[in-house]
């Protein structure tokens, strides 16, 4: 019989695709998810049980049930001007159902949890590409509670209730390379599918925030991560604990930061055509350059990212939006 992996938000964008590279290493993961964001369609390596991590006394039953011998954590919620405007759902949505996932980890005896985390939670750069050091000082309650969440995971690891790896995402795109399953939020609100959908769709084009940041083009430079390179990452996390690996918390990135506007150049040749857009202010809150330093991770979990050349990015993205 394969292992068993809790897989909470398992019906989800980046659970989905953290499900299939667990049961391609030889896990089965059972996917825990209330479908408030994810998706039935997307569950298709493992059983879906449908319960909301609130309660305790169903998931206290899937873990009686399948005894799983870890945790992938992914539930939650992840928009950050959602977060500005309803703080009080944020925290009780991510830093609530932690504690209660904790909670029912302690009374089934499983000691495990890779978390997923942000590099929300380091706020305004002060040195770009980031490392791990760089102080955490998050600027919305998004990156607050994902903040509060890596402390309470090493509170209970210093108090010997688990090991924990928090892994800090930078920006997350793109679609499984078999189109199995993708990016499909409702809203949707990442660059990439909005590029897509500004050169497919005629009366759609993408509003472009801000084109005068201190970068060679104007517009804000970020670090594209493949769903399946972080789905990966999770599962070398989680061999990294099964081999008594200490409590930590890892950048997920490329360390090469790619602008809004190269971005839609790629789109466009990809597609065979132009991406609409116009331009707009900046957002609050939006620094010009995020980029990782994934140096640690790539040394501790083995890692190497394989899908995440941008242009690689976009066409694995365009296959799954174009036939979806």
């Amino acid at each position: 019989m394969a292992e068993r992996v809790l897989v909470t938000g398992g019906a989800g964008y980046v659970g989905s695709h953290a499900c299939k590279a667990l049961a391609g290493a030889g896990y089965e993961p059972i996917c825990l998810d209330d479908l408030s964001g994810g998706h039935t369609w997307a569950v298709k390596w493992g059983p879906l049980e449908r319960a909301n991590l609130m309660d305790e006394g169903a998931v206290d039953a899937v873990m009686a049930r399948y005894r799983p011998s870890a945790v992938l954590h992914f539930a939650g919620l992840i928009a950050v001007g959602q977060s500005v405007r309803e703080p009080g759902r944020y925290y009780r949505a991510n830093v609530g159902t932690l504690l209660s996932l904790l909670d029912a980890m302690r009374r089934q005896g499983v000691g495990r949890i890779v978390f997923s985390s942000s590099a929300a939670v380091y706020g305004d750069p002060v040195e770009v590409p980031i490392p791990e050091t760089h102080p955490l000082a998050p600027v919305n309650p998004y990156g607050a509670s994902k903040r509060m969440c890596e402390r309470i995971l090493a509170d209970c690891a210093a108090a010997g209730d688990v090991s924990a790896v928090s892994l800090r995402y930078f920006n997350a795109a793109a679609a499984d390379p078999d189109s199995d399953i993708g990016e499909a939020h409702d809203p949707e609100t990442h660059l990439i599918p909005l590029a897509i959908r500004a050169a497919s769709e005629p009366g759609f084009t993408l509003r472009v925030f801000g084109d005068d940041y201190p970068t060679p083009d104007g517009t804000a430079v970020r670090d594209y991560i493949h769903v399946s390179d972080l789905a990966d990452a999770h599962v070398a996390a989680l061999r990294y604990l099964q081999a008594g690996g200490d409590t930590t918390a890892l950048n997920l990135g490329t360390g090469q930061g790619h602008s809004v506007l190269e971005v839609l150049r790629a789109a466009g040749e990809v597609l065979g055509r132009p991406v609409k857009r116009t331009m707009a202010p900046r957002r609050d809150g939006d620094p010009p350059r995020l980029v990782a330093d994934p140096s640690r991770a790539r040394r501790i979990l083995a890692w190497e990212p394989r899908y995440s050349e941008l242009r690689t990015i976009v066409e694995t993205a365009a296959r799954w939006h174009l036939r979806n």
